[in-house]
């Protein structure tokens, strides 16, 4: 998961494009940064991975925050004016969208992204990838889990597992008999232990396995909504960053 830093001062706009980067699945927006200054300090404390900067500031230009601050992130600016392109470029920027944005151009911004993010991968990430992949190969993921369920010790199989489901910080699996296990584990090392064969994480708040799914049909915005045998708290919708990977994981 990306995280994007945002640097609006137009409230309403600031909060639409959050919609917009969420909807995608592959981003969530860990702030909205409304001028300069708290932009300045906000990126002297943190380090995103994706920034989406207005340029035109009530005090100032953002270009001035890449002066005064060492910022390494991509930056996809958003203005209402095409006169500042070459100065965009000039620092990080990656595209240039102008306002109003549209869905479609903002959908090519975070594609051209992932595209080149992909071709630039840190050293550390690589061999943690490596290893990721090697594991999977190797073929070394769980098939139970001990879980502390009141004053009890669970050995729970892992294919009983219907979903894994993350809400506000609390991962939870829902197994057979429609019982729930709470779980101090992320989304993201729950799937690292799962059969990637039975289960697949479709977004950041679902793994689901394999069993529990009826198929899936196509949804808003080129995303696909899979229907499930169990109830589910809410509906499952694939990311569109996910769909062609999920399509081939249903066929394997």
């Amino acid at each position: 998961m990306t995280t994007v830093l945002i640097i609006e001062d137009e409230v309403k706009t600031a909060r639409q494009l959050a919609r917009l980067i969420e909807d995608d699945g592959d981003f969530t927006v860990s702030a909205i940064m409304p001028s300069v200054k708290e932009a300045c300090e906000w990126l002297l404390q943190h380090t995103p991975g994706l920034i989406f900067s207005d340029i035109q500031l009530a005090d100032g230009l953002s270009f001035e925050i890449f002066r005064r601050v060492p910022v390494k992130a991509p930056v996809i600016f958003c203005t209402a004016y095409d006169q500042y392109a070459i100065n965009a470029f000039e620092t990080n920027g990656i595209d240039y969208l102008l306002k109003p944005i549209e869905i479609e151009k903002l959908q090519k911004s975070l594609q051209k992204f992932r595209d080149m993010k992909s071709l630039f991968i840190p050293e550390a990430d690589y061999a943690e990838r490596m290893g990721n992949t090697l594991a999977k190969i190797g073929g070394s993921h769980k098939t139970s889990l001990l879980i502390h369920h009141r004053e009890r010790i669970i050995p729970l199989k892992l294919e009983d597992v219907h979903y894994v489901h993350a809400e506000a910080g609390i991962v939870t699996l829902h197994v057979q008999g429609g019982m729930r296990y709470h779980v101090s584990y992320t989304l993201e090392e729950m799937e690292g232990m799962m059969n990637p064969q039975l289960f697949f994480k479709v977004n950041r708040q679902f793994i689901i396995n394999r069993k529990a799914m009826d198929g899936a049909e196509h949804y808003f915005s080129r995303r696909l909504l899979v229907s499930m045998n169990v109830k589910t708290p809410c509906d499952i919708i694939v990311s569109k960053a996910r769909v062609q990977a999920f399509l081939v994981w249903m066929e394997s």
